[in-house]
């Protein structure tokens, strides 16, 4: 196909995913005026949720010191030393694993939350089935096509992807960072996030480096496709932008490369502190089905299960510690989260089988410091199908998370979680006291001011729509400057429209402001010569 074959069928695609409303989403986003409206970010909340692939052993990570001796007789081969088990403050008969001293001090510190005991009712012990359960948040002998965190962006940003981007939500939703987007992240009808491949390829993506292409004409026609699937990629360069945003961060985490979730974790505090709006966040780390070689033989304490627990401590501390160094820290709960735990008794290959419940993890300045249950009860002899019991369902997890901290109403929450489940005190009470977000995501999508024609030379119309109640168009240059009030004034409900004469208005970009109640929206509109 000739170059100018291809460029007239692929125009569409480069072109409208990179405009809102007709202009460039670069100029629309970078201007003054939005960069004074997009100062509300600091207020929105974010969500991180760290999967751990394989099945976590929980009784190795979280330890009932209460049930030591008993844990002794089931699982001797691979037990942690009592002596060697990390104490945490203020509590007896519960510790950490000897490498997860990074969780320990998050702890002390009064920013880690324990939930123990999470599971769900007939827990299935395949892979990918509890996978899919614990992703989309469904019974057990159900089978659900979107994931808990799709249906809540959905219910948020319910006009999604019509009219993304815009100036409310000029960002992903929701960003995972692998290779393909997370049935976690899948909303009743369409997918809720984007996927940035690995840490390398985002580095790429803001460096603008590309693998190099040969000096051939494939080559060359790689080279030019490569830069058409760049421009059709709305969101490639708010990315950019915001990682650019960052240009240092805190020296706490890891040498690139040597722990892959805290190079995942690297790019999301960039990336929440770079001003993205995006709320939720997906990382993992693999390697947790631990069948075999759990442990060292000669030494409990180190081994396969030690390096993993290792790399989500160090990395967890050190991004929580970036949260706090990059001002945002206030912003930010993040939790882990496996497919399933292992069982009580380990087996001779001084390993762990596939179990039922495990703790979680969740971690943040806002959360409720402290261990919610009890340690689970270890049977004196247990057997190869004794399993760690369940103390809370892990659907009543998310549901406080939303609840606590997306600041999701109770009366809303069944269509989200599908179920009604109880509320668990994880997040401090005050994370949800004032916030208009929601009103504002609601409409996001929605044209509730137009105008036309646009560009224009004279005049043009501007269409606006009132819930009712006091409602506001003002007219901003692209410096950021007010030239012209139109609409100032109490409303009734509907659909409204007004003239604009150019009163000399110099040719270029000019934007229609639209506030009615906690609501607002932002027209951009060109003035031609």
């Amino acid at each position: 196909m000739k170059r100018r074959d291809f460029f007239k069928k692929a125009a569409p695609i480069v072109t409208l995913p990179a405009l809102i409303n007709g202009f460039s989403f670069r100029a629309f986003a970078g201007s003054p005026m939005m960069q004074a409206l997009s100062n509300s970010v600091l207020t929105d909340h974010v969500l991180v949720l760290i999967q751990l692939n394989g099945g976590n052993d929980g009784l190795n990570m979280v330890i009932p010191l209460d049930q030591y001796s008993n844990l002794s007789t089931a699982r001797a081969n691979i037990l942690i030393p009592d002596t060697q088990v990390l104490p945490l403050s203020g509590i007896t008969g519960t510790g950490l694993h000897p490498a997860m001293t990074g969780m320990q001090q998050l702890y002390d510190d009064g920013k880690l939350n324990i939930v123990q005991g999470v599971g769900y009712p007939s827990p299935n012990y395949s892979h990918f089935r509890a996978t899919d359960i614990w992703l989309t948040a469904s019974d057990s002998n159900q089978v659900l096509d979107s994931g808990w965190t799709g249906r809540y962006l959905n219910y948020e940003y319910p006009n999604f992807p019509t009219g993304y981007p815009n100036a409310t939500m000029p960002d992903p939703l929701a960003i995972q960072i692998g290779s393909s987007v997370s049935l976690a992240l899948q909303g009743p009808a369409a997918s809720m996030g984007m996927a940035i491949s690995d840490p390398t390829s985002f580095y790429n993506l803001i460096n603008g480096i590309q693998d190099p292409a040969p000096n051939t004409p494939a080559g060359r026609e790689l080279t030019y496709i490569r830069q058409v699937a760049q421009q059709s990629t709305a969101y490639a360069s708010v990315i950019s932008t915001a990682a650019n945003n960052i240009t240092v961060q805190s020296p706490g985490y890891p040498v690139a490369g040597v722990n892959s979730l805290a190079d995942q974790l690297k790019i999301v505090a960039r990336l929440v502190a770079g001003g993205l709006k995006t709320k939720v966040y997906m990382c993992n780390l693999g390697g947790f089905d631990t069948h075999s070689s759990q442990v060292d033989s000669t030494d409990p304490t180190t081994g396969t299960h030690t390096d993993l627990l290792s790399k989500v401590s160090v990395a967890v501390k050190a991004f929580v510690d970036d949260l706090a160094y990059l001002g945002i820290e206030d912003r930010v709960v993040g939790l882990t989260f496996s497919e399933f735990g292992r069982r009580i008794k380990s087996n001779s290959s001084e390993g762990t089988d596939h179990g039922a419940a495990a703790p979680m993890f969740v971690f943040g300045n806002a959360v409720q410091s402290g261990i919610l249950g009890s340690n689970p009860v270890i049977p004196a002899n247990a057997s190869t199908s004794d399993n760690v019991p369940m103390q809370y369902d892990f659907r009543s997890v998310y549901a406080s998370i939303l609840q606590d901290w997306l600041c999701v109403p109770t009366a809303d929450l069944n269509s989200i979680m599908l179920q009604n489940f109880q509320n668990l005190p994880i997040i401090q009470s005050t994370a949800c006291l004032s916030t208009n977000e929601h009103e504002l995501n609601q409409a996001a999508g929605n044209n509730l001011i137009t105008n036309y024609p646009n560009p224009f030379v004279e005049s043009t119309y501007i269409t606006f729509k009132s819930q009712g109640g006091h409602t506001l168009v003002q007219i901003f240059d692209n410096e950021g400057r007010l030239i012209k009030t139109p609409v100032d004034g109490d409303y009734p409900e509907g659909e409204y429209k007004i003239w604009l004469e150019n009163e000399n208005y110099a040719a270029g970009v000019y934007y229609a402001r639209l506030q009615n109640g906690s609501v607002q929206q932002v027209r951009s509109m060109l003035v031609a010569q």
